[in-house]
């Protein structure tokens, strides 16, 4: 059979005549029409980044390590709910990480399947976990790092407490990257100015001191506690157990709430133990009325609930995370 015969060969010719009005797949793609798409398929914004920006130079090598045909990178934001997240109750605001973190990987996936259909190659790497937790030393765990293509691409900078600050949600998105098997008739580029006001609130809320109120930050401090039942803390917790003589011996080392509060991250997904930095920043034009009209109330109804909350704060014993939480936070029980 002549292959132009074959019946999918056909069909598919009659569907391309009919498809003049919509983005052709060719070399090169509309930027107005990719961001639209975006926005239609549920982001908040979106921007374009070329595969050659000299800010993607850190990551691009495993980014073409994986997806080689990779020429242009669309970064999106997604609004999350804000009371939720400045509440003292993890298990509520834990509840939208986790709902927004869905719609992120529902809308990067939508946006594929929409370029797909037009013949376009295109991937959506996850928005958080499950990241390649079985690369080899000298590999990122994660196929794109999402906050350097966000800033690239112009939807906001990094605050002091190395969230990413939109400049009209602020910090409460989450962030989405889709790669693109094509260039983009126009890219993006960072916006002019930092959304971040400087106002130390992140560096009052943090009960490990990650964050300086010169803008150092200390990851190890934010990992050990924030990330507590993620990778590095469950590593710990799996050693307690492997450890313990016996029951009695497990209990001495995990106490039955801590005990629980694992179960839960294992049941329904890895619980953040903090994100105050987040909940306490009030930068955003969608965000910042409030707190301008009455800074005290911000202080009494979002930052202090924080820091009076009573929980265990996870730290290296003899860090300087350990001497913050144990000057600062006196109702905190420190777990070294």
């Amino acid at each position: 059979m002549n292959l132009d015969d074959h019946p999918t060969v056909r069909r598919l010719s009659r569907q391309a005549e009919g498809a003049a009005d919509q983005q052709p797949a060719g070399t090169i793609l509309d930027g107005v029409w990719l961001r639209r798409l975006a926005l239609d398929c549920g982001a908040d914004d979106a921007g374009l980044v070329e595969i050659a920006r000299p800010a993607l130079d850190l990551q691009r090598d495993e980014i073409l390590r994986n997806y080689p045909w990779t020429r242009s990178l669309l970064g999106f934001v997604l609004r999350m709910a804000r009371e939720p997240v400045r509440g003292a109750p993890r298990s509520v605001a834990n509840l939208e990480f986790h709902r927004a973190g869905h719609e992120v990987d529902e809308i990067s996936a939508a946006i594929v399947a929409k370029l797909e259909a037009h013949g376009v190659r295109a991937v959506n790497p996850s928005m958080g976990f499950p990241m390649e937790m079985n690369q080899t030393p000298g590999y990122a765990i994660w196929v794109v790092s999402h906050k350097p293509v966000a800033v690239e691409a112009g939807l906001g900078h990094m605050g002091i407490h190395r969230n990413l600050i939109h400049p009209q949600f602020g910090n409460f998105v989450l962030l989405g990257t889709v790669l693109i098997g094509c260039e983009a008739s126009e890219y993006d580029h960072p916006i002019d100015y930092n959304p971040c006001l400087e106002c130390k609130l992140c560096v009052a809320a943090c009960p490990v001191g990650a964050i300086g109120s010169n803008g150092s930050f200390n990851f190890s401090s934010c990992f050990t506690h924030n990330y507590r039942e993620f990778l590095g803390g469950f590593t710990d917790w799996v050693e307690q157990v492997a450890d313990a003589r016996n029951a009695i011996d497990y209990r001495r080392r995990i106490n039955e709430p801590e005990t629980a509060s694992m179960w839960q991250s294992l049941t329904y997904g890895a619980n953040y133990k903090s994100a105050y930095c987040m909940a306490v920043c009030p930068a955003g034009e969608d965000v910042i009325g409030p707190y301008l009209h009455d800074k005290q109330q911000h202080l009494r109804e979002v930052v202090r609930p924080l820091q009076e909350r009573a929980e265990p704060v996870y730290v290296v014993a003899g860090s300087d995370a350990e001497a913050v939480a144990r000057r600062k936070f006196k109702n905190k029980t420190v777990k070294p």
